[in-house]
């Protein structure tokens, strides 16, 4: 086999993985069989009505796993009608069996390469098979496998997309681990120096006192010093670049630089509640980078917002941050790459991150706008 059809065949399955079944797939099984028999009653002409009818009706249960199965599926369906056709001495003329065109879809949508290329074998098997026993016109033919193609184009255009779509989220999440493992690196980098110079200076004044505290130094020490070496690795194996960053890691002293806005933006409010100073460093950047991160949206996407309302109240439980605007909410929005971005940085430190619709007057005016609510919990924190 040449390159390119080696790399199909052994091409995995589409990914994300499809869900199961949802509920599309019990109305195709709900409707289709009322709808197959009640042309069979309608088209007397059609030889074999019933018979077709009875076949479709039984293939119909194959829609179900179409997404798990789809070379399976599609074999069942195009093997026995092939089958019935070679038997009955003629193709199926019910338009019912259009339907099969959705295991076409699906083989291309969701299956490895392998299923790929045999179920184009089907398909190409099962178009020209009725040719064998009946002449069919040269416009029959080209616009059978113009439909057949047209599906199994929109299944790898959805193939792509999706692909596509899963790669760029994937690398966000990179993005946000290699953010978050920097600003812990730089923290946690500090105190260990500060560990490292203070073991130093009390091994240089070690000769006055006893042994044992000298000796308690340069563990210290020593501990402190594999301790950087280690992290210092481990970073660099995540950095694409070994450039420092001098910039110092934000934390919930600087949300107030979120109130800065442009000309004719949204107004932008900070309000923190509780003893900011107990929330450790990674924490406290955590909360500035999903806060900044939930304003910058609100800005672009918060369409006639005039107001944005970000709020961190700290407690015993942890910390919880709510950024809402008052712009005007849409219908249905999908997640883009910047919230998933927010839920993994939360995610990685225990916590959660959502955002969705908010409730219509909470920031005084009719509309509901959008709210995007973080919470980190205490467990781990220094007492």
């Amino acid at each position: 086999m040449t390159s390119p059809v080696r790399a199909l065949w052994r091409s995995p399955a589409a990914t994300p993985p499809p869900p199961r079944r949802v509920w599309r797939d019990w109305v195709l099984v709900g409707v289709l069989p009322p709808l197959v028999l009640l042309e069979a009653s309608l088209r007397p002409e059609v030889p074999w009505r019933w018979g077709w009818a009875v076949v479709l009706v039984a293939l119909v249960p194959t829609l179900l796993w179409r997404r798990t199965r789809p070379f399976t599926m599609l074999a069942v369906a195009f093997g026995i009608g092939t089958l019935v056709s070679l038997v009955v001495g003629g193709d199926p003329q019910l338009y019912a069996t259009a339907y099969f065109l959705v295991l076409v879809y699906a083989v291309l949508r969701w299956g490895s390469g392998r299923a790929m290329v045999g179920g184009a074998t089907l398909v190409l098997a099962g178009t020209l098979a009725p040719l064998l026993l009946e002449p069919s016109t040269p416009v029959d033919l080209v616009g059978g496998l113009a439909v057949v193609v047209t599906t199994g184009s929109l299944g790898l255009a959805f193939r792509w997309r999706a692909g596509a779509r899963a790669r760029e989220l994937e690398r966000m999440r990179l993005l946000e681990r290699e953010q978050l493992a920097r600003e812990l690196h730089d923290t946690v980098a500090h105190h260990v120096s500060a560990i490292a110079i203070q073991a130093q200076a009390g091994a240089a004044v070690a000769a006055q006192r006893p042994d044992a505290a000298t000796e308690a130094l340069r563990v210290i020490e020593g501990e402190a010093s594999r301790t950087l070496d280690e992290m210092r690795a481990m970073v660099r194996v995540l950095r694409r670049s070994d450039a420092p960053e001098l910039a110092p890691v934000p934390g919930l002293d600087d949300l107030g630089r979120l109130t800065s806005s442009s000309p004719g933006g949204p107004v932008v409010s900070v309000a923190i509640e509780g003893d900011a100073a107990s929330v450790p460093p990674a924490i406290g950047a955590a909360v500035f980078r999903i806060a900044q991160e939930a304003v910058t949206n609100a800005r672009r996407h918060a369409h006639g917002a005039t107001l944005v309302d970000a709020r961190v109240s700290i407690d015993a439980d942890g910390v919880r941050l709510e950024v809402r605007d008052d712009g005007e909410t849409v219908a249905s929005a999908r997640p883009g790459y910047g919230l998933t971005g927010m839920a993994e940085r939360a995610a990685l430190l225990g916590g959660r991150c959502e955002a969705g619709p908010g409730d219509a007057g909470d920031l005084g005016g009719g509309r509901a706008g959008w709210t995007v609510t973080a919470v980190l919990p205490r467990t781990g924190w220094p007492t």
